[in-house]
């Protein structure tokens, strides 16, 4: 009877251990019904060097923000391929070895897949480490360098270069002169950083073959609050036209002192000079100022922009503060995370750049011109349009122009 009842007892004991194991969910299991519970995706870690504080904050403050915005907004929903993006972000303040420094702890301590990164003398700068280390870069500097793809092979560009910019101005500057009896004459206004030389040499060479006459350059610092010398050593040259590779600030300032000293010079701004802060900052000097734009106007009324509002609100700022480069910067997220979208599972540097190479026509519902790359190149896009400054607003004087010879 014993061993009977001793049988009994194990064989009971057995069944409770059955059933906490099974109640407990055991490992790997839910407390409902047993069903595996998956372990949530790390996060995708995508790296971000700004301009915030610096001499290009002017413009790379709202071009971060569009950045920021646009990586909740698709976190919202539900990140790339079931996985978050954390976006590691760090101000250089515009200076070459704060930039070298952000890129080694984004690179090394936190370990990002890519980089949206911001200036033309500290992108060149990294160059050299974004090969080595594979690093998917997507530059908020358009600058020709950049494509060279045997010496910048991870380096992409969303816009149209400085330098097809300046050449498609001069074009058009040429296709719309009317006297017949001398040649256009035009300066270039630019700052001693990479960013304002970068294009200055294609367009030397480009005014010589399409028939405009370069008659002088001119050196505006970014930060000046006065270009009232240049301006009078410039009007010495008398030029037609004056075509502006500078950010808003300098622009302001430059528009400003020509209207003061009375100039009949027409003042032609290429992307980052360009844009509703400008209008703001320089107020009547700006009527009649024509700008070259690669993207959308916060102003503009399409679909694609009422995700930038809804950011905006839930951030707690003003839409009416907006500015194109917030634009700028939320499109050239869009394409970098359709990167990381068409990546999957390889998240490697070579499968980024796989990925994004096989990106043809990417729509971004008028934020700017659809974007293209190759493994062949990784110019993004060849077109821009020309707007005007008339009565306070912007007014389109083009359509879409392609970059001559592209």
């Amino acid at each position: 009877m014993r061993k009977g009842r001793t049988k009994v007892l194990v064989i009971i004991l057995m069944l409770v251990m059955v059933a906490v194991l099974a109640g407990c969910g055991g490992s790997g299991s839910s407390s409902s019904g047993g069903k595996e519970t998956a372990k949530p995706k790390e996060p995708i870690k995508l790296g971000g060097i700004f301009d915030i504080t610096g001499g290009t904050g002017d413009v790379g403050a709202p071009y971060a923000d569009g950045v920021k915005d646009y990586i909740k907004y698709i976190n919202s929903k539900g990140g790339v391929n079931g996985r978050q993006i954390n976006l590691i972000d760090i101000d250089y303040a515009y200076q070459i070895p704060k930039a070298l420094d952000a890129y080694k702890k984004l690179t090394t301590q936190d370990k990002v897949v890519a980089i949206l990164g911001w200036g033309t003398g500290d992108t060149e700068a990294m160059v050299p480490l974004i090969t080595k280390d594979k690093i998917p870069f997507m530059s908020a500097s358009y600058s020709e360098h950049l494509l060279e793809l045997s010496t910048h092979p991870y380096n992409f560009l969303i816009a149209q270069s400085y330098s097809d910019q300046l050449k498609m101005v001069l074009k058009w500057i040429k296709d719309n002169w009317k006297d017949t009896s001398r040649k256009p004459r035009a300066a270039f206004i630019y700052n001693d950083t990479g960013f304002g030389l970068s294009p200055i040499a294609d367009g030397e060479k480009y005014a010589a073959e399409v028939g405009v006459e370069l008659v002088d350059k001119v050196n505006v610092p970014l930060t000046a609050l006065d270009a009232t010398s240049q301006l009078t050593n410039m009007q010495k040259k008398n030029p037609d036209f004056a075509i502006i590779q500078e950010t808003g600030m300098a622009t302001a300032t430059v528009l400003k002192d020509a209207k003061r000293l009375k100039l009949p010079t027409k003042f032609i701004g290429l992307n980052w000079a360009f844009d509703e802060k400008v209008i703001k900052l320089a107020g009547e000097a700006a009527e009649g100022y024509v700008g070259v734009v690669p993207f959308a106007f916060a102003s503009d009324d399409i679909p694609a922009i009422k995700p930038l509002k809804e950011a905006t609100n839930a951030s707690g700022k003003k839409w009416d503060e907006r500015t194109q480069k917030y634009v700028q910067g939320w499109a050239t997220a869009m394409v970098m995370v359709e990167g990381l979208k068409r990546a999957g599972d390889d998240l490697s540097g070579e499968g980024i750049k796989k990925a994004l190479e096989g990106i043809q026509n990417f729509d971004t519902g008028g934020l700017a011109a659809p974007v293209s790359f190759s493994s062949s190149s990784h110019r993004g896009s060849t077109q821009a349009r020309l707007y005007e400054v008339k009565g306070g607003k912007f007014v389109p004087l083009t359509g879409w122009l392609k970059s001559p010879g592209r």
